[in-house]
């Protein structure tokens, strides 16, 4: 884990993958950007578009923001964002990531139960990432703009939540900071959370409410207990290093 404060701005592009560091806030803000991935790759982006989604019409390809420019500056995430298909970011993201180096920069509401369990959710079969343990997310997008610009990734967290698990904003407290971990492409914001509940109870709750959801992405919630509970499940490279971070200070 590094001091954000001591890091230089171009040190972003030189973090090995699961690189943690710990972060006072995030400015950002949506700016236009001119991707040319997705303006020369149309027909290979329809091509992958329809193999990927494929048997799951829940798939929506709708508009979302990347980062095409980051620094950190004093505690202090400094990231610009652009609009842009789903297609065209999942095209790039398994083709390896050409081009200038762009992230999926999305927050994560890390949520913890009053015994230090963490709560995590199970992605559904009929969703692009079915079968991964995440905790709740959504890449960013227009909804999560601000009338000045900005977006709104702490806001993102708490919808996310809600949309996912049914648990609302005044069912949890909010921590302070951001613990961002990087890997290829992405970054995930960890945006520390409790629920003042039993980590048994909390799921259950989470389970019965997310029966009422219009649209349900989750298929389960997983309890962690501790770093090794992680390598029983399907994770992606951002999520363990961050538990075993959080694992260890305990």
């Amino acid at each position: 884990m590094t001091d954000a404060a001591s890091l230089a701005t171009n040190d972003i592009e030189r973090f090995p993958d699961g690189h943690i560091a710990r972060l006072d806030r995030i400015d950002a803000r949506i700016e236009p950007y001119d991707w040319a991935f997705a303006r020369e790759n149309e027909a290979q982006i329809a091509a992958h578009w329809a193999r990927i989604s494929a048997g799951k019409p829940a798939m929506f390809n709708g508009r979302i923001l990347l980062q095409h420019r980051a620094a950190i500056t004093g505690g202090v995430y400094e990231a610009c964002y652009f609009e842009t298909d789903y297609a065209a970011f999942m095209t790039w993201r398994d083709a390896g990531h050409p081009g200038p180096a762009l992230r999926n920069g999305f927050a994560m509401g890390a949520l913890r139960a009053a015994d230090g369990a963490f709560l995590c959710g199970r992605m559904g079969g009929h969703t692009a990432n079915g079968g991964m343990v995440y905790f709740a997310a959504g890449t960013p997008d227009r909804s999560d703009v601000r009338a000045d610009g900005t977006v709104d990734l702490a806001g993102s967290v708490l919808r996310e939540l809600a949309e996912e698990t049914g648990l609302t904003e005044a069912e949890v407290r909010v921590g302070e900071g951001w613990h961002a971990v990087f890997s290829p492409g992405r970054v995930a914001f960890m945006r520390p959370l409790t629920i003042n509940l039993p980590a048994e109870k909390a799921r259950s709750l989470m389970l019965s409410r997310m029966q009422g959801l219009a649209e349900q992405e989750l298929d389960d919630i997983v309890i962690l207990r501790s770093a090794a509970d992680c390598d029983r499940h399907k994770m992606a490279l951002f999520m363990k290093p961050y538990l075993s971070h959080i694992f260890a200070q305990d």
